[in-house]
């Protein structure tokens, strides 16, 4: 049953494409430098990390940055939310939704986030009242109602594509073959994996013309979630480092836990940089934490002898207004992309 309704979902999503190529479904410009990043699973493939990345290399060539965004899981999806104009993180993770909450904490001063279903609203309204120049799509490739200068799409290289099945068999949102459509793919987490050359050639097969490169994960830093959640408060002149000692929270005993699209990657991920990790936990994507949660994880990290919590900025956000008996960090990460002066020179 589920192959079936894969396979009418894939000639859908078929469908759609077509009446999009052919013009019956319009697509708008939006007046200003776009960038779209996305992916074609389901999932977590690091496309948070690579939007920041954008961004970032946008600013710092003076572009006023704005990133679009639908805002995965908040309160009210049909309504817009500034996040952040530029200055200011103005919304919490309830109105904003998770990643446009961490994106907008990360970026602080250099690029203003909104939360918009309809994305081309969105894009007009900033355009007149802050006059930006440099539009981030977050999660567009699937938004063909919005014309895009430079379309980069993430493979995971731990799970390229998602099965192979079409949701919801697989993790599949559209067809392999529409790779065809993307000017950049970006290998994400190259580094938990030992060879990607087959994959390299598989996707150079489906995307001819695309731009091919490969992405690591760097952790950045170590933060006690008091000090994370400052952050929030502060104002663009005020510039945030991960205050702890990095090599002392390795050496520490830990449990883990996240609620985000690959949990398991995360955990590899700091088991490879050292971390003494006793054991972890993971929760849906995008999970809303309670108070009970957090008393469960206390209970299963003193179960395995851990004497501290480590997390994700993604959760973090989520864990205001909670109690811990156990100090908890969060572990902050970067993207680093091979070629990086090529790459920046295709946005």
């Amino acid at each position: 049953m589920l192959s079936l309704l894969g396979s009418i979902y894939g000639k859908v999503i078929d469908v759609r494409d077509r009446l999009y190529d052919l013009g019956i479904f319009e697509s708008f410009d939006l007046g200003a430098k776009t960038i779209s990043i996305g992916n074609i699973s389901a999932g977590g493939t690091g496309k948070t990390p690579l939007t920041l990345y954008v961004a970032e290399i946008l600013a710092d060539r003076g572009e006023r940055v704005c990133i679009l965004t639908r805002g995965y899981g908040r309160k009210d999806p049909q309504q817009r939310v500034l996040v952040c104009d530029g200055e200011t993180v103005l919304a919490d993770s309830h109105e904003a939704g998770d990643e446009p909450f961490e994106l907008a904490q990360r970026l602080i001063g250099k690029a203003i986030v909104i939360a918009d279903a309809d994305r081309v609203a969105a894009a007009e309204w900033a355009k007149r009242k802050f006059g930006i120049t440099a539009f981030v799509l977050d999660d567009g490739f699937q938004h063909r109602k919005v014309k895009r200068d430079v379309d980069i799409v993430c493979i995971d290289a731990t799970d390229p594509f998602g099965g192979g099945n079409m949701l919801p068999a697989g993790r599949l949102r559209e067809p392999v073959a529409n790779l065809k459509r993307a000017d950049i793919v970006i290998i994400t987490r190259a580094d938990l994996i030992s060879e990607i050359s087959n994959l390299r050639s598989e996707i150079s097969d489906l995307a001819l013309d695309a731009a091919i490169f490969e992405a690591r994960t760097e952790i950045l830093g170590v933060d006690s979630l008091e000090s994370f959640h400052a952050k929030a408060q502060r104002t663009q002149s005020e510039e945030h480092v991960p205050a702890e000692d990095l090599q002392t929270i390795k050496n520490i005993a830990a449990f883990v836990f996240c609620g985000i699209g690959n949990p398991e990657n995360f955990f590899k991920q700091l088991k490879l940089n050292n971390f003494s990790i006793k054991a972890s936990h993971p929760f849906r994507d995008h999970h809303v934490y309670t108070q009970k949660n957090i008393d469960d994880i206390t209970m299963q990290a003193r179960a395995n002898n851990a004497k501290l919590l480590l997390t994700t900025a993604k959760d973090a956000v989520k864990l205001m207004g909670v109690k811990f008996e156990i100090p908890c960090y969060v572990v902050e990460i970067m993207i680093t992309v091979d070629d990086a002066p090529a790459f920046a020179a295709m946005l």
